[in-house]
């Protein structure tokens, strides 16, 4: 756009452009936060925390190791862990060493593992010990030289005792993976690298929701301009470097990692929770302290407006509560509040934009925002032309916190950008005058029928309002007469629901043509492990029949 019209919109106080140094990485950013926020708690998991002194030092201890190990700047280390008390001291040392970080799905089958560390060329892996026996059906048909196996309990211990006189020998391809206490036993110094800007800092893989998973090359510029564009907004609203956070969500996804490093970076203590899909333990967690900022899913609050412990939860200091990876219903927004949470603010992003895109005012719901600072957005039609306000059309983004292209696959990086440089997310928004953009859905979801365009997130968002659905999900199924209709998967909270109760309901709600032509209920829908609805798989079955 030639004037960025959401500029208007933007709060006192806020910056139109970021502040970055030409030599800055997160690297600078990093060291800093270890200088000024030695003595502050920087992680808690499981009933263990680190200071940012302790992170420090840890995270030194394992770049030593890994470098003493062979390992170069530029080589990738996977992380195959849950939330866990070593993820940031990781992420620290991927930085810190210049190596290139890939997080695994701790939830992936061997088939699955095999091929993201394959297709990023892994050079080390650090495994929490349940997934030891997954990895080694694998490794021989990988890269990975170097494996360490991290425990789930006395983590602290492993990661800071002191340092042997006569540490174990150093692995090689042939040796068995070596335990944490081991490797973050050697007495050794790491080599600081030169890291650039434009290095590249993340493979992070995209979720395969539409299509086989790619990794998305994040650089030290990107990330750090995500990192600087989140702090833009939220610096707002909180004060980061005395921020507690919670973070339920799996660091292994782009939104909870991103907020993850802007803690590591400001000096913020975030709260992890090992298991997302447990809410009794996250209510435990949110009990234990109060909070400044939740984050989470649509489904991670869905299922928490079930819980009789959300009314007891404390609040009074919590500022933000951020939903992000799929759009809040409001219905789901509705009963969270009914039910004593704080309003929910929606948050939009993706893996590509490392992942900060669009930024909404504290409790709004229902749109993505507007974009953030430094970034520059397009809506157009399929021939590339800009839409008229008010008029739905896929979303382009333009900035620095732009992934450099996929891994090893030009062909797609060709696919998802013009040839003037702007970044094609394959999402239908639409934006008013002030600038605030709204998400339609995704284009590949889109469902013709008999020539009109009808989106799945409508149909599903109307038929959750229904007090007799937990959850739903919509897809296009073929149709002789239309082309395509709508087929809608119910999660029922009762059997006394039947099709017609839905189809009653969404023919009050819905112009004819957007009423599903079909309903299935299931017990339950194929989610991914942060709880976004996997639409791909639905299809599978209605194909097949």
């Amino acid at each position: 756009m030639e004037q960025r019209i959401w500029h208007a919109s933007y709060p006192a106080g806020m910056a139109r452009e970021l502040a970055m140094g030409e030599g800055d990485t997160l690297l600078t950013a990093l060291e800093g936060t270890f200088a000024r926020h030695a003595g502050r708690t920087a992680v808690t998991c499981n009933g263990e925390s680190l200071t940012f002194a302790e992170v420090d030092v840890a995270s030194a201890r394992l770049v030593a190791y890994l470098q003493a190990a062979g390992l170069r700047q530029g080589d990738r280390v996977a992380l195959l862990l849950p939330n866990h008390l070593l993820y940031p001291v990781a992420l620290a040392a991927i930085i810190r060493a210049g190596f290139v970080g890939v997080t695994v799905n701790p939830l992936y089958t061997a088939r699955e593992a095999e091929y993201q560390l394959a297709d990023a060329g892994a050079a080390a892996l650090l495994v929490a010990d349940p997934f030891t026996a997954l990895v080694a059906e694998v490794l021989e048909r990988t890269e990975v030289r170097n494996v360490v196996t991290v425990p789930m309990q006395s983590v602290k211990q492993a990661l800071l005792a002191p340092a042997e006189a006569n540490p174990a020998r150093l692995p090689s391809p042939e040796t068995r993976p070596v335990p944490l206490h081991e490797a973050m036993a050697r007495k050794a110094t790491f080599t600081r690298p030169h890291v650039r800007p434009g290095d590249l800092a993340f493979l992070q893989y995209t979720g395969g929701t539409t299509g086989v998973s790619k990794g998305a090359c994040l650089t030290h510029r990107s990330v750090l301009a995500s990192l600087l564009q989140m702090q833009s907004w939220l610096g707002l609203l909180l004060d980061l470097g005395e921020l507690e956070l919670v973070t339920p969500l799996p660091l292994y996804h782009i939104f909870p990692l991103g907020i993850a490093l802007m803690a590591l970076t400001t000096g913020g203590h975030n709260r992890l929770v090992a298991n997302p899909r447990d809410v009794q333990g996250l209510c435990a967690e949110l009990r234990r302290e109060p909070f400044d900022m939740l984050i989470g899913v649509n489904t991670m609050f869905n299922g928490m407006v079930n819980m009789p412990d959300l009314a007891q939860l404390d609040f009074s200091r919590c500022r933000l509560v951020i939903g992000a990876g799929a759009s809040i219903q409001e219905a789901v927004a509705r009963k969270w509040e009914q039910a004593g949470g704080p309003p929910i603010t929606e948050a939009y992003g993706l893996t590509e934009t490392s992942p900060s895109a669009t930024f909404n005012a504290p409790g709004c719901n229902g749109a993505i925002g507007i974009p953030v600072p430094s970034t520059d957005v397009l809506i157009v039609d399929d021939a590339g032309d800009p839409v008229p306000l008010g008029t739905p059309g896929e979303l382009l983004i333009k900035g620095p916190q732009v992934f450099a292209g996929y891994w090893k696959r030009d062909d797609e990086t060709r696919k998802v950008f013009t040839a003037d440089g702007w970044f094609r997310t394959g999402d239908v928004v639409t934006m008013d005058a002030q600038g605030l953009m709204r998400i339609v859905d995704r284009k590949k979801d889109m469902i013709l029928v008999s020539g009109f365009n009808v989106y799945p997130n409508e149909i599903e968002g109307v038929a959750a309002l229904h007090p007799g659905v937990l959850e739903c999900a919509c897809i296009g199924v073929p149709d002789e007469r239309s082309g395509e209709v709508p087929h809608l998967f119910v999660v029922r909270r009762s059997e006394a629901v039947d099709e017609q109760d839905i189809m009653a309901h969404c023919r009050k709600n819905l112009t004819g043509y957007k009423v599903p032509r079909h309903v299935t209920f299931l017990e339950a829908l194929p989610k991914s492990t942060v709880g976004k609805i996997l639409r791909k798989e639905l299809r599978v079955p209605v194909a097949a029949a």
